[in-house]
């Protein structure tokens, strides 16, 4: 009988298996790609137009939220490929729902960035 591994240690291997995940991610998904590029441009222009903090909070959760979306997005879309490798009508449908959570994340995120931007750049 093996000893059971503590909180600690499981919460530390877990740790490990979503930094896995998310370079996992980053590496092969050309969607995160772009969306950690704009991440670092607008923390970039964040700096160089001296945000406020609730700025800051409202930038960071945005992208968090963006990038979370897709990467769930992507675990829709690997899982639904492997219970359906074929086309099909219901799992076209779940992938374009995954797909379109994304898409209401970003557009937020969008919008949050122009009402913070817009005013900075004029």
């Amino acid at each position: 009988m093996s000893k059971k591994e503590s909180f600690l240690v499981n919460r530390i291997k877990s740790i490990g298996y979503a930094f896995k995940g998310a370079a996992y991610l980053v590496k092969t998904e050309s969607s995160i790609k772009i969306q950690v590029f704009i991440a670092i441009a607008v923390t970039i222009a964040g700096f160089y137009f001296d945000i406020s903090k609730t700025e800051w909070l409202i930038q960071i959760g945005f992208i968090g939220l963006v990038m979370s979306s897709e990467g769930m997005n992507t675990a829709v879309e690997y899982i639904s490929d492997f219970i359906h490798p074929d086309r099909h009508d219901s799992i076209g449908r779940i992938k374009d729902i995954a797909a379109g959570a994304v898409f209401i994340a970003a557009t937020c995120a969008t919008i949050a960035a122009l009402i913070i931007y817009i005013p900075k750049i004029f």
